[in-house]
Parts: structure tokens; C-alpha cells; sequence
């Protein structure tokens, strides 16, 4: 006891002869001690005054010279709070914790207006930004984190943080957190450890789709690219982590039909709200849920139904067809497209060019898009060029795989084949107008309109009927 004592004033003594601030707390704590009647006469017949013995003693007292530190000298974690005070978000700079909190603060605004719902959020979401770590690749972009705690629910979403970052799939998790907070808002008797029931993901990708400047032709254009149907039970039984980028965007297409149909119906709104509360508490089947809470689906004419909404958003799709020159000129467009060089020093890359390295991760996001134009246009193609974009788009998503082997062969064979599509279609043109200007015995009409209009533009003179002119008019029908 004697020695924890003297060790005590040694720390005392040491700092204030350097110099240095003393902890009122420790300084006070310090006080109360030697003002023990019993304990006092340990220090005050011999004053500690020699400084030798001060430093013998400083490596014994060292630990304990770390709880005299200032409480005030810790770092304070930054961090902010988002304007309805629903989202906590930690780390990253100043700019980074205000672009999620705008973000997130978007989303929830979107869902509430699609749902007609006031903002009344219990539990508030733990955001946390970290930046990617070249040491520690195997880290998910993100990650959600629900567990019962001793003070509530508890809700934290990790996010990596990069340049290649994608707005969208930060915009997805951001959501996921939003619909969980709903789903288990009023369940607060949830026993520790017990999993939790995240939101679909047709609900995801459907809620998404719906909010306001988003893309619902690119959606619509893509169903139009395949003539078959998914029924909606095998729709509901898909993962779409498992599917390529034109399965993804069939996925989002299929889920916006979906929430559509589901919102447009008799009280739709209303009964999708209940359907997220209830979430909690959902079975296996989730076409069975879905028919529980929308009884529209539970009869006999639920394929009906489907296949009807699905054929509606085809015909909302552009259905004209481009001729076989508009769509080699847009397939020559698009072939032409660049991407960036993995260094940013060299100059831009063409397809080619990216068969002969494995493309980085930010070259494969743009392959992922640029796959989705090739399905675009195909949904528009003129039929003989139909399957070659198909093959197109097929070797763009192994190459966004990494997969390069090979590629470069089948595009070479590609644009030899569509070089001699292109000198056979020409021939065709040719005949067709030789036989048009030599062959028809009876006009095609394919220029009355710019006869008539050239006969309008320039009316004839008036006819002259002097004795004259009466008679060059009677010769000329004569002869």
C-alpha cells in the first residue's frame, strides 16, 4: 500500500517539475488521499524533495501516469447526423458523410412518397464509411449489420468507400436498411441471435425503379428483347446475385411490373405498406405472402393477370424495327465506344484492345453497361443483324468476367461476317432498283407524295383561248 502511495506522488511531483498540466482528477483524487488522517503521516514526515529518487522511481510509476493524461487529449471520432436524425454516419471526410446523408435522406423521401406514408422512424441506422484497404480485397462493399442489444435494435451499415464506388448499389443497401427499420419497427421483444428477415428483392429493385427520374423505357425495352414470359412463381424463386448483367436487368424489369401492378391495384399503396410491416413474419412461399396481402393475385386469374402487365410494358416499349443500314450505323457507333486505360496515362482503349489484358475493375462497371446498350439495341434490330449483336453482347459480358480468352478471334470473325452481310445487302439494293426503274410496268407510289407536292409549288399558267392557241392546242392533239 505504502509503495502505491508513494508512486502516486511521484507522478505528481514529476509533472509538475517539468512543467506539465496535471489532471485536476487525478490531482483531486490525489488530495483525498493524503487528507486520510491515517495515510498522511506515511508521506509527511519525509517529503519526497530529491529528484534522483523522483527518476528511480518513473519507470515504476509509468502506467500509472497514463490515467493523469487529460481526458480532454482524446480524439474525438467525426461523425454526422443526417436532417431527420434517422441516419448516424461515421468516417470518411466531411464531403463523403454529407453525399450518403443526401442520398439516404432521397431514398427514404421516394419510398415514403410511393407508399403515402409519414416519416415515423424508431430506430436510428448506423452508417459507417471505410475506406477500401489494397491488403483486405476480400471485404464486401457492404454489409449489414441488425442485432438486439440491451438498449434496443440496432442497425449499422458498413460501406466501402472508392473511386469506383456505384451510386446505385450504395442507393440499393441504403434502401435495404430503410425497409428493415419499417419491417421491424414495432417487433422490440426479438430474442437475441435470432436471424432476421430482410425485404425481398423483387421489393428492392421494384420500390427503386418507381422513384421519380429513372429509366422505365430502358426497363420496358429490355422485356421487349425476349418473346417468353416468366411465369410469376419461378420470377419469385430467382436470386439475382447469381445472374449475369442481362439477367440483372430482366430481374429489375420483371420486379417494376411487379410493384406496379401491386400499387395500381384497389388500395395498393395502403396494403404494400401492411405487406412490409408483416414482413417480420413471412413465410418461405412468397408468392403465398404476396397472395395473402393482395387478394387481386389470389384467384385462378393470377397468369392472366401477369402475362397482361408484362405484354402492357412491351407495348409501352418503341416496337419499330431500324433497317439493316440504321443498324449498322448504330452498331458502328457503338463499337467505337472507348474506355479508360487502367493507368489513366495511355491513350483510350477500343474492345479490342481490351482482349488482350485483364480489364480492372472499373473497365468491367463499364462493360456491365455496355452490355446492357447491345440489349437495347437488338430489342430494335433489323433481323439479320439481330443475332450478331447477341454474339456481340455475349463476348462484352466475358469480357466484364475477366474472361478475355479467345474474345479476340470471335470479333475478328464478326466483322468479317458483317462486311460481307454488308456487301450482300448492298447487292440487294442495287437489284431492287434496277427492277424498280427498268422492270415495273405500273408505278410503286413511292414518290407520288413529292409529285404532288412538286405539281402544288408550281401551278401551270393560265390557258390561253385566242383563235391561235385554239388552233396549236387542236395540232398538238392531232399529232
Amino acid at each position: 500500500m505504502r509503495f502505491v502511495f508513494i508512486s502516486l506522488l511521484l507522478v505528481l511531483k514529476i509533472r509538475r517539475w517539468k512543467g506539465l498540466r496535471v489532471s485536476s482528477f487525478f490531482e483531486r483524487k490525489l488530495a483525498i488521499v493524503l487528507a486520510t488522517a491515517w495515510l498522511a503521516q506515511l508521506f509527511w514526515p519525509q517529503p519526497v524533495v530529491n529528484i534522483e529518487i523522483l527518476r528511480i522511481f518513473a519507470a515504476t510509476s509509468f502506467a500509472l501516469s497514463i490515467f493523469a493524461l487529460d481526458s480532454g487529449a482524446a480524439t474525438s471520432v467525426e461523425r454526422s447526423v443526417s436532417p431527420s436524425g434517422q441516419f448516424i454516419i461515421y468516417g470518411g471526410d466531411a464531403a463523403w458523410r454529407g453525399a450518403v446523408s443526401a442520398l439516404a435522406e432521397r431514398t427514404k423521401a421516394n419510398l415514403l412518397a410511393v407508399l403515402r406514408r409519414r416519416d415515423q422512424w424508431v430506430t436510428a441506422a448506423v452508417i459507417n464509411l471505410q475506406p477500401r484497404a489494397a491488403n483486405l480485397p476480400e471485404i464486401p462493399a457492404a454489409a449489414l449489420r441488425f442485432s438486439q442489444t440491451g438498449s434496443g435494435l440496432k442497425l449499422q451499415l458498413d460501406l466501402t468507400i472508392s473511386g469506383e464506388m456505384n451510386l446505385g448499389a450504395m442507393e440499393r443497401e441504403l434502401l435495404r436498411v430503410i425497409l428493415l427499420e419499417m419491417i421491424y419497427r414495432n417487433q422490440t421483444a426479438i430474442p437475441s441471435g435470432e436471424a432476421y428477415v430482410e425485404a425481398p428483392d423483387w421489393l428492392v429493385e421494384g420500390l427503386l425503379a418507381l422513384t421519380p427520374n429513372r429509366d422505365c423505357l430502358l426497363l420496358a425495352n429490355s422485356l421487349a428483347v425476349s418473346e417468353r414470359i416468366t411465369p410469376l412463381d419461378e420470377f419469385l424463386r430467382e436470386r439475382p446475385e447469381l445472374l449475369d448483367s442481362a439477367g440483372r436487368l430482366f430481374y429489375r424489369a420483371y420486379s417494376f411490373a411487379l410493384v406496379q401492378l401491386v400499387v395500381e391495384s384497389a388500395d395498393g399503396r395502403a396494403r404494400l405498406g401492411s405487406y412490409i410491416d408483416n414482413l417480420a413474419f413471412a413465410s418461405n412461399d412468397l408468392l403465398a405472402d404476396l397472395q395473402a396481402a393482395f387478394p387481386q393475385l389470389a384467384g385462378n386469374d393470377l397468369g392472366k393477370i401477369w402475362e397482361s402487365m408484362i405484354a402492357s410494358m412491351k407495348r409501352s416499349a418503341r416496337t419499330d424495327l431500324l433497317t439493316f443500314s440504321q443498324t449498322d450505323e448504330k452498331l458502328d457507333q457503338l463499337l467505337q465506344t472507348k474506355f479508360s486505360p487502367a493507368d489513366g496515362r495511355d491513350k483510350s482503349l477500343s474492345l479490342e484492345g481490351l482482349c488482350q489484358k485483364k480489364p480492372t475493375p472499373m473497365q468491367r462497371m463499364a462493360l456491365r453497361k455496355f452490355t446492357q446498350e447491345f440489349m437495347l439495341l437488338a430489342a430494335h434490330a433489323n433481323p439479320i443483324l439481330r443475332s450478331i449483336i447477341q454474339d456481340y453482347q455475349q463476348l462484352v459480358a466475358q469480357l466484364a468476367l475477366g474472361k478475355n480468352r479467345a474474345v479476340g478471334a470471335r470479333l475478328t470473325e464478326l466483322k468479317t461476317l458483317r462486311a460481307r452481310l454488308s456487301d450482300r445487302m448492298t447487292e440487294i439494293d442495287d437489284y431492287l432498283n434496277w427492277f424498280e426503274a427498268t422492270q415495273l410496268s405500273t408505278r410503286s407510289g413511292l414518290f407520288e407524295g413529292f409529285l404532288n407536292t412538286s405539281s402544288a409549288a408550281s401551278p401551270s399558267a393560265a390557258h390561253r383561248k385566242d383563235a391561235f392557241s385554239a388552233y396549236l392546242d387542236a395540232m398538238e392533239e392531232q399529232f
